[in-house]
């Protein structure tokens, strides 16, 4: 998966960067991530990325504003280890009922923000889970499950120094059922694949195409990487 972050890239580069990922073989499009994007900001972005290319959109919201009609899918996550209840449940109340009217497809997700966490897990508040603490990840993994979430997804945090370990990886997956997401600080092939071989079914790369002058170029052997070992 590619995320972009409209704020960021505006609604032409928003388009340019899918476009780019859709011909590099990615294999949905994320569009969100901060937190005060418009309904109408949301609107423009994504009628652009359609315009741009035929790969599946799915909003990946910061706040219960972020959402438009004009997507294939939302993930209505709840942040599980904030210490902030308006971002385990609050925006997801507020939005609950457009989202249900829309007939935009739901994907209950549990989130769960590592460190170092960076901008997502200082706006999220987020109690963060360190490089070695296996038992609360598990724990909050097991959970979301549980309570009938259909993913997990582990982040870093956009722009992070460094991915999850790969043994944090693997002890999650190994405990859960559901498909396992990992993003940030995935900037190249090495890192895309140990953590798919670690037990990662979706990979997510955001800042390496934001910042690139060359999506294509950027991630084609990450994309690359990841679909050999899963073949």
């Amino acid at each position: 998966m590619t995320l972009i972050d409209p704020a960021t890239s505006g609604d032409e580069g928003s388009g340019k960067i899918a476009g780019q990922a859709s011909k590099a073989g990615t294999d949905f499009i994320l569009v969100g991530g901060s937190t005060h994007l418009t309904m109408n900001e949301m609107d423009r972005a994504t009628k652009r990325i359609k315009e741009e290319c035929d790969t599946p959109v799915i909003i990946f919201p910061g706040s219960s504003s972020m959402f438009t009609r004009y997507a294939d899918a939302i993930f209505f996550m709840s942040l599980l280890n904030s210490s902030d209840l308006d971002f385990v449940v609050g925006h997801q109340k507020r939005a609950s009922v457009i989202v249900k009217r829309s007939g935009v497809e739901s994907i209950p997700m549990g989130y769960l923000i590592f460190d170092p966490g960076m901008t997502a897990g200082r706006v999220g508040k987020a109690r963060l889970i360190g490089k070695t603490d296996y038992q609360d990840a598990v724990e909050y993994s097991v959970a979301a499950e549980l309570m009938g979430m259909k993913l997990i997804y582990m982040e870093a945090g956009s722009g992070a120094p460094y991915p999850i370990p790969e043994e944090m990886v693997r002890r999650v997956k190994e405990a859960v059922g559901i498909p396992v997401i990992v993003g940030g600080g995935i900037r190249n092939s090495q890192a895309a694949s140990a953590i798919a071989m670690a037990g990662a079914d979706i990979i997510v790369t955001g800042t390496v195409a934001e910042k690139s002058e060359n999506v294509y170029e950027a991630l084609k052997p990450i994309i690359d990487s990841i679909k050999n070992i899963k073949r």
